[in-house]
């Protein structure tokens, strides 16, 4: 999903990589020439709350500043809420905006925010995805070997079980993957798996509905520069955007 901007002379787009923030919560949302929107966010169980900075980066105020979530497929999954934010964006200024996001059940993909402004007479609007996927809300689960495969035979059999097998992207840096797994929000399990290469995690996603365990394994397959990720979770749902959020991150 790329920002999509409208307006008379669209400037130019620096920075937007909503995927990165599947495994890290703080950073640089979006930037171009006029403005840079930076995020924190936090999650505890099934609720989330994230920060966004806007900071002007121009000589003239931004007028009219707006901002609203774009509905989509997870609204009845989802709670989003969007505290009121300044509607002028004082040159060189920053203003903060806070929005709360509760996970009622499972969903895919992440809700977006159109913003739109003023900028020299001129009206600008930009759509970002917000970093509020789903494994935002699991909670590490840590376990024994005996434990882990005794779970893994339990959640065998078909609907329950999502693989993928995909190229590595940026090189098979085993180190640069295990720091992603760390902060996509599982407990990552060391001496588990009998092949040392071999990734193990446990966690539970929080819903205020209910609390769905996952399982995952991810297994370099270094000659053939493949990974082949599988994970297994007591809802298919669950184990299909868990693989598809991961599987873009390698």
């Amino acid at each position: 999903g790329s920002a999509q901007q409208s307006s008379a002379a669209a400037p130019q787009q620096n920075t937007y990589n909503p995927k990165k923030f599947v495994c890290k919560n703080n950073g640089v949302l979006f930037e171009n020439d006029l403005i840079q929107i930076g995020v924190k966010c936090e999650f505890r169980q099934h609720l989330g709350r994230l920060g966004l900075f806007y900071g002007n980066k121009t000589s003239f105020p931004l007028q009219n500043f707006s901002t609203a979530i774009v509905p989509g497929e997870w609204a009845n999954k989802l709670n989003v809420q969007v505290k009121p934010v300044d509607s002028i964006l004082e040159a060189g200024a920053q203003i903060q905006q806070m929005i709360n996001g509760e996970c009622i059940e499972d969903y895919n993909d992440a809700p977006s925010l159109n913003i739109s402004f003023i900028y020299n007479n001129v009206p600008q609007k930009l759509t970002i995805k917000l970093p509020m996927f789903l494994n935002k809300f699991f909670e590490p689960t840590e376990m024994n070997g005996e434990s882990f495969f005794a779970r893994w035979k339990n959640l065998g059999g078909n609907p329950q079980k999502s693989q993928v097998i995909f190229r590595a992207t940026q090189g098979m840096d085993l180190t640069a993957a295990r720091t992603k797994l760390m902060g996509f929000g599982m407990a990552l399990l060391d001496n588990i798996d009998p092949n040392p290469d071999n990734f193990v995690c446990a966690g539970i996603v929080h819903t205020s509905t209910a609390q769905i365990g996952c399982l995952l394994r991810l297994e370099p397959n270094k000659p053939a520069q493949m990974y082949r990720l599988t994970v297994r979770s007591s809802k298919e749902s669950v184990s299909q955007e868990v693989c598809e959020l991961l599987s873009d991150q390698f």
